[in-house]
């Protein structure tokens, strides 16, 4: 494109064409007014609230009766259960009128709208939830159109998610210029946006457009009525009728208003744009918003627009043989139903539209990638609070209904009284997921505000968690302890700084209980770390056994003087490490108990130069000798540089092949202006863009640990990076992946100014051509993507948001780094993998925001790495489950035929054990220290307590289950629950078969296993309680179900002790009621997908 628009003599000419078209059809414009309403970006939440959307809202319900033929519509729930609170109950009724009527449609029904690239599945869905159901519940609607116009960029996911959710269509907005252009030349701005995975020829064609969105893409740049119009934005200006006094503005300059004299001239003006705009669609209808950020804020504003435009549509519709066209008020539901009515054959679509540009600001390309990395603390701080609470939803759940069953009165208004708590977690949750929250996008006092909301309610989850336990273990619950007896592990001083570990005690004549808390549906391998005040220390297991530990030192890294750069072991501090083998969603006590044969053998051995002079008691600390560092375990060697004390190559022993993975940190130079919050780009003015940001701190350090169960090396660089990289010899499936933690600190600016930092892969992997290199990059945690670099766009335009994980590979091996947050990553040259890690650019990037990005903290960033070999003997994915009815079919032909569009291009899907890995960052088991107050009053805990009744398969992720809302009691919990469940793809190539038999319950050497890799559904794998929770081995398995209550509908129950009246499949959201499932064994979920069932408990 060489102009800011491309509408260029092309485009004139077909429209021209068409305009003399006998056979086309009349012009349809739909006008819609809206207002877009951010929660939070230059002011708070609140702030905007007060100042500017409380009024709007009562403005529509003041104003619409008043206008009868006015449209409006709304996204943001979270600020209409805001402005409800507080409307009088005659205002209420207004809107619901209004919104029952179809005059003012909720759109989306989001908490927030969400952001796309950044927000993890799980808040994603979350968000959606908690807006669906306070529409529902407040004003008796569904939502039936998407209206995602101010995301930086459209993923795949969110599509999905509408169509799950029983939606008709939706609206896009921002997308690359390029993609603008190329919709516009081919007519193809509405299209079905169908899952990647999906193929016609798989299921039918239907079957693929079950799972499809209906999305119409805004022709031009940006929502505004400047840029909405039409394609000539300059005349455009001229129909925007806001005038305020006192407000100085381009349109309040060239905007008249509609008079008898210039009515004729102004309706021909605004019809050529209309239809032009329409001529971009091969139905000639078009939606024309009429509207932009925080707009009908003024009675004046909304007099003005409406009357001058009820003037054109009035004359236009007076003059329908003049014009050939038919123009009303209207929402996006009356745009999906004139196009459908006149059009089918709608074009499909698989991919995504990142990296978003834009070229309308400066007349050149800005890629918008920076806001992938943007602020990572508080990315971070986000998914800890979404972790936290899936968590508390599903305990609170299950002990909650329990406690209503089991007539616990007590118990049931614990939960009762805190469960408003858990709705304001959901709340905080959801609005970070808007799309100037999460990216790191609004003002440095806007995201205090988010990040102080998201620390209150980790706070409160924790502590709900924490009494919801104690009822769970107790043997004798209703003997209540006069004192909570249970607190987290972890606390922190405010939201700014990162969580401590609170130190066991043990002492000669006292050991201390603590729960190890499994949250997920799937056996878990879990490396447990608790601090204790001596190395004298046992664990014993829920039997009382002893088990296998190791004892490493505290290092004063975070907390060291770098003046002094004395980096040494804690005399007062001890981790004890062990690995923990957790059944499905279940509470295991653990003891941490004093050791009177001492500590020899458990202890970590330490190599390090500077220590050299410390005299530490219970470690050994020896010198670390010249040459390259190497850490073993029976899987593999690692080779560290000897200089850098990063890594260089690892060596898998079963290949007997050394692979070159070699680890390097630096940073891209951002370019002044035009590098900030949303922005990414390189300073073209340094001739090498990379800059070693290392170089400065010279005195840097290397540790190395080593031990029974683990083996680490660790560099610092000052005060500015921590690198860790870690091997386990626990003798499991962790042995063969390598974790990595970054502790990142930029210090105070103006250091390190206008630093894009990275970590990069460099391998032998042959990952594409030197000019074009491949990788993959998930999408919100629920699918991944490809992506090919393309040289002539740059670094910036080459960078794809990741949330949860990226990788290379070529037909022999490939490379999955797992992450923990979003954060941007790229493939620039064949072999390579890197992740932005933080960045810092003193500068605003004039998207709005206004200031640069300077407030960064010290960060801990967490990832796993694994080296994979692919079999290309294997079929690529897994194939759905036989459906209920149809016989089990052997493992071996229960795989997928190549799921792609053409067989060159399959879909890739990552690992069993990358899923598994992946689980276990995003939701770690979560630990309770018991505290006894009375050491008399002796507590009677069950040690294993399994909650589950049913063996989830290996695939299917439980990734809610979420209580609903009593319908007129709008703080009280109900007796029913959403059951959201995702069947995590993996594709049986990679790593192995017995990988897949690990985690899969199956045998390696044997095809008539009776697990299957595949299985879908619960009921294949179905175990009882025998009482309190007793163990049994293995993640899979057995598919016998053993005798139970006789009075408990055995075919619904999948929870121990916990009786469930109905189970009935539901829309994503559970607006839209399916059939009732005769039993769980029902439950059926293709790959990739994610279903939810409404669970009805029994009172």
């Amino acid at each position: 494109m060489k102009t800011k628009e491309y509408w260029d003599k092309d485009f004139e000419t077909r429209y021209e064409k068409l305009q003399k078209d006998p056979k086309r059809p009349p012009l349809k414009i739909v006008v819609v007014p809206h207002s877009h309403n951010d929660p939070g970006w230059l002011k708070t939440f609140v702030n905007y609230f007060q100042s500017d959307s409380r009024q709007i809202l009562n403005l529509a319900v003041t104003k619409m009766p008043e206008y009868g033929n006015m449209s409006f519509i709304w996204s943001e729930i979270s600020f209409l259960q805001l402005w409800w609170d507080q409307a009088h109950p005659t205002k209420q009724r207004i809107l619901k009128k209004l919104v029952q009527s179809g005059r003012l449609e909720i759109t989306t029904g989001g908490w927030v709208m969400t952001d796309e690239a950044n927000a993890h599945l799980y808040a994603m869905v979350d968000q959606l939830i908690e807006g669906h159901q306070w529409v529902k519940a407040n004003l008796n609607i569904t939502p039936k159109t998407g209206w995602s116009i101010d995301p930086f960029g459209h993923g795949s996911t969110v599509p999905y998610l509408l169509a799950a959710s029983g939606f008709k269509g939706t609206i896009i907005q921002r997308i690359h210029y390029a993609w603008k252009q190329w919709f516009a030349r081919h007519r193809y701005g509405d299209f079905l946006w169908t899952p990647y995975w999906k193929n016609p020829s798989d299921g039918g064609a239907s079957q693929a457009r079950a799972h499809s969105m209906l999305t119409h893409n805004m022709p031009f740049d940006i929502y505004s009525i400047k840029h909405s119009c039409g394609p000539h934005p300059f005349i455009c200006l001229n129909f925007d009728f806001r005038k305020i006094p006192g407000e100085y503005t381009e349109y309040s300059i060239k905007a008249q208003f509609i008079t008898p004299e210039n009515i004729e001239a102004k309706a021909d003006l605004l019809m050529e744009q209309y239809s032009r705009t329409a001529s971009l669609f091969p139905h000639n209808v078009a939606l024309i918003p009429v509207g932009d950020d925080f707009r009908y804020n003024k009675e004046k504003e909304m007099e003005q627009q409406y009357t001058n435009y009820k003037k054109l549509i009035d004359y236009i519709n007076e003059h329908r043989s003049k014009y050939n066209a038919e123009i009303s008020f209207g929402t996006p539901v009356d745009y999906f139903n004139a196009i459908r009515e006149r059009y089918d054959r709608f074009p499909t679509l698989k991919g995504d539209f990142f990296v978003y540009a834009d070229i309308f600001n400066e007349g050149r390309p800005a890629y918008w990638s920076g806001y992938f990395t943007t602020r990572p603390y508080y990315k971070i701080l986000s998914r800890e609070l979404e972790h936290n609470l899936r968590s508390l939803e599903i305990l609170f759940t299950i002990a909650f209904n329990r406690a209503r069953q089991t007539g616990s009165s007590n118990a049931f208004k614990i939960y009762e009284k805190n469960y408003e708590k858990m709705i304001l977690a959901r709340r905080n949750l959801g609005l970070f997921q808007h799309h100037d929250a999460i990216t790191g996008t609004s003002k440095a006092n806007v995201m205090r505000d988010y990040a102080l909301r998201l620390f209150e309610s980790i706070q409160d989850t924790v502590k709900l968690q924490e009494k919801t336990i104690e009822l769970l273990v107790q043997r004798k619950p209703h003997e209540q302890q006069q004192h909570g007896f249970l607190i987290g592990e972890l606390e922190r001083d405010n939201f700014g700084k990162l969580p401590r570990k609170t130190p066991i005690i043990v002492t000669e004549g006292r050991s201390t209980d603590f729960i190890v808390y499994n949250a997920l549906a799937q056996e878990r391998l879990e490396v447990v770390t608790i601090r204790t005040l001596t190395p004298r220390v046992k664990i014993l297991d829920a039997a009382g056994k002893a088990i296998d530990i190791q004892i490493n030192p505290v290092w004063n890294i975070t907390e060291t003087s770098y003046t002094s750069r004395k980096i040494v072991p804690s005399d007062k501090e001890y981790e004890v490490m062990f690995v923990a083998r957790l059944a499905p969603l279940s509470l295991t006590t653990y003891t941490a108990a004093y050791d009177e044969d001492g500590y020899q053998g458990k202890m970590a051995t330490l190599y390090c130069t500077e220590c050299q002079d410390e005299k530490t008691k219970a470690f050994e600390v020896r010198t670390k000798q010249p040459g390259d560092i190497q850490l073993e375990n029976y899987k593999m060697r690692l080779l560290f540089d000897e200089q850098s004390g990063f890594l260089k190559s690892v060596t898998k022993k079963h290949m007997g092949k050394q692979i070159q993975c070699a680890i390097k940190f630096a940073a891209y130079k951002s370019a002044q202006f035009h590098s900030g919050a949303y922005l990414f780009k390189t300073d073209p003015e340094q001739r090498n863009s990379e800059k070693d940001v290392l170089e400065q701190y010279s005195d840097m350090t290397i540790l190395i640990t080593s031990g029974p169960l683990a083996s680490d090396v660790t560099a610092i660089y000052g005060p500015f990076l921590a690198h860790t990289v870690r091997i386990y010899n626990s003798n499991s499936v962790l042995d063969s992946a390598i974790y990595i933690e970054n502790d990142i600190d930029f210090e105070a600016p103006p250091k390190n100014r206008e630093t894009e930092l990275f970590m990069r892969f460099v391998t032998d992997i042959e990952n594409g051509a030197s000019e074009n290199p491949e990788f993959y990059s998930d999408l919100n945690g629920f699918q991944y993507q490809k992506r090919v670099k393309v040289s002539a766009i740059g670094v910036e335009g080459n960078y794809f948001p990741i949330t949860s994980g990226a990788f290379i590979q070529d037909d022999r091996m490939r490379l999955t780094l797992l992450t923990t947050h979003a954060q941007g990553a790229a493939s620039l040259e064949p072999g390579q993998l890197e992740v932005m890690l933080d960045r810092r650019t003193l500068y605003d990037d004039y998207r709005g925001m206004g200031e640069g990005v300077i407030d960064s903290r010290l960060t801990r960033h967490r990832f796993w790495l694994t080296l994979e070999t692919i079999d290309a003997q294997q079929p690529p994915n897994v194939e759905p489950a036989a459906p209920n009815g149809q016989e089990e079919q052997e493992p071996q032909q229960q795989q997928q035929k190549e799921s792609s569009t053409t067989t060159s291009d399959p879909y890739h899907l990552p690992s069993i054990f990358a899923n598994a890995l992946a689980n276990g960052l995003n939701y770690p088991a979560n630990l309770f220290i018991v505290e006894r107050y009375d050491e008399s009053n002796q507590l009677e805990l069950n040690r294993a307590v399994r909650l589950l009744r049913v063996q989830f398969p290996c695939d299917l992720h439980v990734l809610n289950l979420r209580t609903l809302t009593e319908n007129n009691l709008p703080l009280f919990p109900s007796s029913s629950a959403l059951l959201v469940l995702q069947r995590q793809g993996y594709s049986c190539r990679i790593g192995g078969e017995e990988m897949i038999g690990y985690f899969c319950g199956n045998s390696s050497s044997s095809s008539s296993s009776s697990g299957s890799s595949s299985t879908s559904n619960p009921a294949n794998n179905a175990v009882i309680d025998g009482g309190g929770g007793g163990e049994r081995d293995g993640g899979g398995g057995g598919n016998e179900i053993n005798q139970h209550h006789p009075t408990e509908p055995r075919e619904l129950q999948l929870f121990r002790r916990l009786r469930i009246d109905a189970i009935q499949a539901t829309s994503l959201t559970g607006l839209h009621p399916g059939e009732r499932l005769a039993s769980f064994t029902d439950i059926y979920l293709e790959p990739m997908a994610l279903k939810t069932y409404n669970l009805t408990f029994a009172k």
